[in-house]
């Protein structure tokens, strides 16, 4: 049942995959007959025109055709369920307000739709690199030991698990030094985009990181 929410996506639900695997997200049932490409592809048209109109209940039905594919390629290019979800919530919510600018001549739906997914999969992807550059750069001694050449995947998977604890601990750091760390860790910019960003010398930028980075050491040390 859908809820009247300012947000069209409330009603998505995620399930576990009986083999245990990983998350999938319920689907219809498949009809004796499939339709062909063409008739998929007449039908999402015309569910992305109801949605332009405001049409949640087109939402629905798009997001039970799609969400599955969807998911599969946003988990191939992240390996990581919760973020390959997030995705795709992301995705059709954007889908939902960019239902207006579809252009039929310009490819099929799920064409459309997993462009943005794969988009958005790779910002995630280079989000988690730049994070771990960041401590490369800017606090080395803070990275978590690793073993062999697995360096580069253990940074990253740190990183993205201590964020949630960061961003809490965010709002303890002096204003400049918080800012410089968001939009680092939470905007995916280099220190070169965060001075420019900022109009301050590349060399103060990193020198709030790093002491902002320090001070998160003091307040979280048992998770950092």
């Amino acid at each position: 049942m859908l809820l009247a929410s300012p947000c069209p996506l409330t009603w998505i639900e995620v399930a576990p995959t009986r083999c245990g695997t990983g998350p999938f997200v319920r689907m219809s049932t498949v009809a004796d007959n499939p339709p062909t490409a063409d008739e998929r592809n007449r039908e999402q048209a015309a569910l992305l025109a109801a949605m332009a109109r405001g049409d949640k209940a087109a939402l629905a039905r798009l997001y039970d055709l799609l969400a599955k594919p969807l998911y599969s390629l946003a988990f191939r290019v992240l390996n990581d369920a919760g973020e390959a979800q997030d995705v795709v919530q992301d995705v059709f919510l954007q889908i939902w307000h960019k239902a207006a600018t579809y252009d039929t001549g310009r490819g099929s739906v799920f064409a459309w739709a997993a462009t943005l997914t794969r988009n958005r999969a790779i910002d995630r992807v280079r989000m988690r690199t730049r994070r771990a550059e960041l401590l490369a750069e800017s606090a080395p001694d803070l990275q978590p030991a690793a073993v062999g050449g697995e360096a580069d995947s253990a940074a990253s998977l740190w990183v993205r698990e201590k964020a949630g604890a960061v961003r809490t601990a965010l709002a303890q750091l002096a204003p400049e030094q918080q800012k410089a760390i968001e939009l680092a860790f939470f905007s995916g910019l280099t220190q070169q985009e965060i001075a420019a960003r900022l109009n301050e010398p590349l060399g103060t930028v990193k020198a709030r990181i790093r002491r902002g980075l320090l001070k998160l050491r003091e307040i979280l040390p048992a998770r950092l």
